[in-house]
């Protein structure tokens, strides 16, 4: 598995998101974009026209996570508006396949997230719809949050169950990742970290980018816990 690195830019400079996104260019695989609704988080962000003038000013591809109520209404807009990759929550979709197919034909990468209480294990059948499963690793809503250890036996889980399904389905970890627990997560099988604060809070951001790939990488994939 090929270690990747998603900045979010929820710890990045709201007001110059442009230069932010700059400043890791050509080193992070993706750009994380965490969007709020403020009804299913207790939070909120930023929407689809913002990601539409973001995706105008970087070519680092666009990672959308909507952490929002009727995700089965907007999730195809970010999709065919070009973002890359687009997840939605498995706790907000009520009609989940018809969404991630949505998303799929709209030429984006589909994704589904758990929260940390949410059993990996009864979303098994939507594997084959998704391209990539996000563990969250804090309760979602705000940045700068402490990483759950109690999640990690579950990513490892995850990870299991996508080896026994096969295809290419990647395990994303979000919430808390830094260079204290980045090992962690990618001993218990995670290959794409979404890393906030332990990014947009280092005096050179592009530089906290390739520690944490190097991390990552110096660890062993596969499930350990």
């Amino acid at each position: 598995m090929a270690v990747q690195i998603s900045p979010s830019i929820l710890s990045a400079d709201f007001a110059r998101l442009a230069d932010e996104a700059a400043r890791v260019e050509g080193v992070a695989d993706w750009l994380h974009v965490d969007v709020m609704d403020y009804h299913f988080v207790p939070n909120l962000t930023l929407g689809l026209p913002v990601v539409e003038s973001l995706l105008k000013t970087t070519t680092t591809p666009v990672d959308c996570h909507l952490m929002i109520a009727d995700p089965d209404r907007w999730a195809p807009g970010y999709a065919e508006a070009g973002a890359a990759s687009v997840t939605i929550h498995a706790e907000a979709a009520k009609a989940a396949v018809r969404t991630l197919r949505a998303i799929r034909a709209a030429g984006a990468r589909a994704g589904l997230a758990l929260n940390p209480a949410t059993a990996v294990e009864g979303y098994e059948d939507l594997l084959p719809e998704i391209d990539m499963l996000l563990v969250m690793t804090v309760e979602p809503g705000f940045g700068g949050q402490r990483f759950l250890d109690m999640v990690l036996p579950k990513v490892s889980r995850a990870r299991g169950l996508i080896e026994k399904h096969g295809g290419e389905i990647w395990l994303q970890v979000d919430g808390g990742v830094s260079a204290e627990t980045i090992e962690r997560c990618a001993e218990a099988g995670a290959d794409v970290f979404v890393a906030g604060n332990a990014v947009y809070g280092a005096d050179d951001p592009a530089k906290a980018v390739r520690e944490l790939r190097a991390l990552a990488e110096r660890t062993g994939s596969g499930p350990s816990v």
